[in-house]
C-alpha cells in the first residue's frame, strides 16, 4: 500500500442556501470514507486529511458521492495535495503597495481553463478587478468591496469561467499552506 499523503479538500457552498454542516460532522463524514488525521480549518469547507496516494480526481469523486449520500445535496469538491497548496500560496500575486486593495482571492477549478476562456477572463480586468491565471486556479485582486464588484454580484464571472469553482481568500490559502506544509 502506498504511503499516506496529506490533502486539502475545498468544498463549494457547504454552508449556504439553508444548508449547515458543523465542522465536527464534516470531520466525521471524511473519517467514514476512510481518511485519517482529518481536520477542518474555519467553517467554510476546508478539510485536511490523509490517505494513501491516489489521483485527486478520484478523491474528488469519492468525497462528492459520500457527501451527496450523507447530506442529500451536491457538494462540489476541489482537492489539492499539500505541496500543490504550497505552490498555490507561493504563486499568489504580490499585492501592489501603492494601490488600495480590498481583497485577493484564489479560485479553485477542476481543470485548467481553456486558452479561449482564459482570454475572456483576462478581458474582465479593470480598474477594480484584476485576474491572473495559473494552472487549475486563478487569482482575483479586488480593489473594492467584493460585494460591490459587478463581477461578484452578477453572474458575469460565473458565465465567463463556465465551470464549477470555489473561492477562498489568499490569506486563508496561505495560512493553510503554512499550517499543513510541515512534516507530520
Amino acid at each position: 500500500m502506498p504511503p499516506a499523503q496529506r490533502y486539502c479538500a475545498f468544498l463549494r457552498a457547504i454552508n449556504v442556501s439553508g444548508h449547515t454542516v458543523k465542522m465536527d460532522k464534516l470531520r466525521t463524514l471524511f473519517t467514514e470514507i476512510g481518511f485519517a488525521n482529518v481536520a477542518t480549518y474555519i467553517a467554510s469547507g476546508n478539510v485536511i486529511f490523509e490517505t494513501p496516494a491516489t489521483s485527486t480526481g478520484k478523491l474528488e469523486a469519492q468525497i462528492e458521492r459520500h457527501l451527496q449520500q450523507a447530506l442529500g445535496y451536491a457538494v462540489i469538491t476541489f482537492v489539492r495535495t499539500v505541496p500543490e497548496l504550497a505552490a498555490i500560496a507561493d504563486d499568489t500575486p504580490v499585492l501592489p503597495t501603492n494601490q488600495k486593495v480590498h481583497g485577493l482571492y484564489v479560485l479553485f477549478l477542476k481543470a485548467p481553463l481553456s486558452t479561449e476562456t482564459q482570454t475572456q477572463l483576462l478581458a474582465l480586468n479593470s480598474e477594480t478587478d484584476e485576474f491572473h491565471v495559473h494552472g487549475c486556479e486563478f487569482y482575483w485582486l479586488c480593489r473594492i468591496q467584493q460585494r460591490d464588484s459587478p463581477l461578484f454580484s452578477g453572474t458575469l464571472l460565473t458565465k465567463t469561467v463556465g465551470v464549477p469553482m470555489t473561492m477562498r481568500s489568499a490569506t486563508t490559502v496561505k495560512k493553510l499552506a503554512a499550517k499543513y506544509a510541515v512534516s507530520r
